[in-house]
């Protein structure tokens, strides 16, 4: 069996995003636990899908405070403070024992009034500790709730762009031509989509190391043995769409200087594959 053949021919793709049908599925299933390329190639492309990136945050609805407020208003509910029973003063029934009555109720307005500013005070001084607590719960959900949103979006894009791409691949019309490494760089890969009708080029970036940032590759198309310029390769998700070439007998992958260059630099030759 072809293991490689059966890795780029877009099965793996297919079951990792569950568009393979049973038979297809099962089957790649079990080529898995024989031969363990299948299962790194499987692995591999997960953790392509696993590497989101993250930008275009979101803010939540004006609602959602709202009703975080709402929930949490609980914690704000304090008991009354219980103030000392006031004891009664019993005083004979004499005009001498007045003032005593007159001051002891004084000294109970007053001790009551200490009282109370005292637990004012720490009532005070509890729920401000309550809002900034609340205030910073609701400032990490927050954060949370857009950090997620930000997430999500990027990662619909990214699996619109892998699904358009299964589909530009599994089209009839496309004549695939698989670029592997050459001698010294036998890692390497990619696969050339041709449309054999409108002539479109696409590329499919197998295995190519990151360039650096003044380095980006460039595609090749050998017309009558002459290299032809058919486009350059950008950060894109998955399939790359290149330049429209009517003709040519073989394709091939420079790293050339960020821009591209009018002929490649051979000695930078990383993939090449002849037209079938």
């Amino acid at each position: 069996m072809d293991i490689k053949a059966y890795i780029e021919s877009g099965v793996i793709e297919s079951y990792v995003l569950g568009m393979a049908e049973a038979q297809e599925a099962a089957e790649l299933q079990e080529l898995s636990r024989q031969y363990p390329e299948i299962k790194q190639a499987i692995d591999a492309f997960e953790a392509s899908l696993e590497q989101t990136a993250f930008a275009n945050a979101m803010a939540p609805p004006s609602a959602v405070k709202q009703n975080l407020m709402a929930s949490l208003k609980d914690d704000f509910i304090q008991e009354k403070p219980v103030l000392p029973a006031k004891q009664p003063v019993y005083t004979k029934h004499t005009t001498e024992m007045a003032p005593v009555k007159s001051l002891s109720w004084m000294m109970y307005v007053a001790a009551a009034s200490i009282i109370l500013f005292v637990v004012s005070a720490a009532l005070n001084v509890y729920l401000y500790k309550k809002y900034d607590h609340t205030n910073n719960r609701y400032l990490a959900l927050l954060k949370e709730n857009t950090t997620i949103t930000a997430d999500n979006k990027v990662y619909q894009t990214r699996m619109l762009d892998i699904y358009n791409s299964m589909e530009v691949m599994g089209s009839p019309d496309m004549i695939k031509v698989a670029l592997p490494g050459i001698n010294g760089k036998e890692n390497d890969l990619a696969t050339v989509f041709w449309d054999s009708k409108t002539k479109d080029v696409y590329v499919l970036a197998n295995n190519l190391p990151k360039p650096n940032d003044d380095k980006q590759y460039q595609l090749w198309a050998l017309v009558d043995g002459k290299p032809v310029d058919a486009g350059m390769l950008d950060d894109c998700n998955g399939l790359c769409k290149l330049k429209n070439i009517p003709r040519a007998q073989a394709f091939a992958i420079t790293l050339e200087k960020k821009g591209g260059s009018p002929v490649p630099d051979l000695t930078q030759l990383h993939v090449m594959g002849k037209v079938v």
